[in-house]
């Protein structure tokens, strides 16, 4: 459960919470200048809990540091997006292969009704599109919190996974994978249910695989609207 859902938070997790929507929707655009007066002004509040924010943003590389630029919202560039996807790959299919051994039955039901919504929603849209909403409605969350790995968990549920948030609101990435993005869902949960990890990890990796070609192939054609720059660091 992410911090932000809980009964009882502190000042700055709320202030974090807050902004990590604000940066991954694009209500503060990407390349933004954080202004801690401005933002201070904005909540209402002391630097203290909001630096102690910041902190938490930067942490999991949604703000970047600087020397003599100071704090910015991070500019995803391509380079980046295709790395994400390859450690995607690598610790996805991990996650899999353990969720395969520790998921009960009644977690892989869950999975199921999921994989039966979005398809609702393809069918709703013509097909074309999957876009996945947060938290444990989200396929490949609900696998990473299967796979019982804390590691796992906050590498992929805490940080890189709000990062590919950031690509889904904001740059789109539709495409005509809809259909086979679904139908490698369910051969993953097949696989799940059988208790097969070693299956289940080849499935994931295979899929996540085939969604970075599909997004390298659209970033290609000029499809995507994703910055176009590498990384100066």
């Amino acid at each position: 459960m992410s911090v932000c859902a809980e009964s009882a938070v502190t000042l700055s997790q709320r202030i974090f919470c807050e902004l990590r929507e604000a940066i991954v929707e694009g209500a503060i655009p990407p390349g933004s200048k954080i202004s801690e007066a401005e933002l201070a002004a904005r909540f209402g509040i002391s630097r203290g809990p909001l630096r102690e924010a910041i902190g938490q943003l930067a942490a999991m590389g949604l703000i970047e540091r600087r020397p003599n630029v100071g704090a910015r919202v991070v500019e995803l560039s391509r380079a980046r997006l295709i790395d994400i996807f390859h450690v995607r790959e690598a610790l996805e299919g991990t996650a899999a292969r353990q969720a395969a051994v520790r998921m009960d039955q009644q977690a892989v039901a869950h999975l199921r009704e999921t994989l039966d919504a979005h398809e609702q929603q393809i069918r709703e849209d013509a097909g074309h599109a999957y876009f996945q909403a947060p938290g444990d409605v989200d396929f490949h969350y609900r696998i990473i919190q299967g796979s019982g790995n804390a590691y796992l968990i906050k590498l992929l549920c805490n940080d890189l996974y709000y990062q590919v948030r950031m690509y889904r609101c904001q740059y789109g990435m539709r495409s005509q994978r809809g259909p086979a993005a679904l139908n490698e869902h369910r051969g993953i949960v097949d696989a799940i249910e059988r208790g097969d990890g070693e299956m289940a990890e080849l499935l994931m990796r295979a899929h996540i695989r085939a969604s970075r070609e599909n997004v390298e192939r659209m970033l290609g054609q000029g499809r995507c609207a994703v910055a176009d720059r590498r990384d100066s660091e």
